[in-house]
């Protein structure tokens, strides 16, 4: 799909002033406007670099998230939580990267009624050759350097923090690098 041509103004700081005019300034607006526009922008050109690996961010995601566990494998529970998604969405994406060849799922001997989904070997290729691909393109945010995002990570923790999406107390612990 080619890329839109690029408007002569900035429609979101047109729409302040519309709105400004309207109801007066309500700078959430704004706020909002942008990181929702941000987010369109990213996951387009994010997806774009792991499209051709078959995948898609959340599904990225997930191999990534498998990776990082000691044994290549967890509990469908514990990818919905640590990736803080439904269980119908966790299901959905680790059924197409089984049907990927990505990842095998298995009956939890730890858990009579609970599924184990394990990265193979070809998702660990796939998942280092995507991770590869998105760091060479700075997961789209080149436009920043470090600092700035450390600063945006700053900046959206408090309205992480207040959606509840983690509970501010000492660091996880970390046991072989797994989290």
């Amino acid at each position: 799909m080619p890329k839109p041509l690029s408007l002569p103004f900035d429609p979101i700081a047109r729409a302040d002033d519309l709105w400004k005019q309207r109801w007066g300034p309500v700078p959430s607006m704004v706020a909002i406007t942008s990181i929702m526009r941000a987010q369109q922008i990213l996951l387009a050109e994010v997806d774009s670099v792991v499209k051709p690996y078959g995948l898609t961010f959340a599904r990225y995601e997930a191999l990534v998230l498998l990776t990082f566990s000691k044994a290549g494998e967890l509990p469908m529970s514990k990818i919905g939580e640590r990736l803080m998604v439904h269980p119908t969405s966790v299901t959905n994406t680790v059924d197409r990267l089984v049907r990927a060849g990505f990842v095998d799922k298995r009956p939890n001997p730890n858990d009579g009624r609970g599924t184990l989904a394990s990265i193979t070997e070809e998702g660990r290729k796939v998942v280092e050759a995507a991770t590869r691909d998105l760091m060479a393109m700075d997961f789209g945010l080149g436009a920043y350097d470090a600092e700035e995002c450390g600063e945006i990570f700053a900046m959206l923790r408090p309205l992480r923090l207040s959606a509840q999406d983690f509970e501010e107390r000492r660091p996880p612990e970390r046991r072989g690098g797994e989290w």
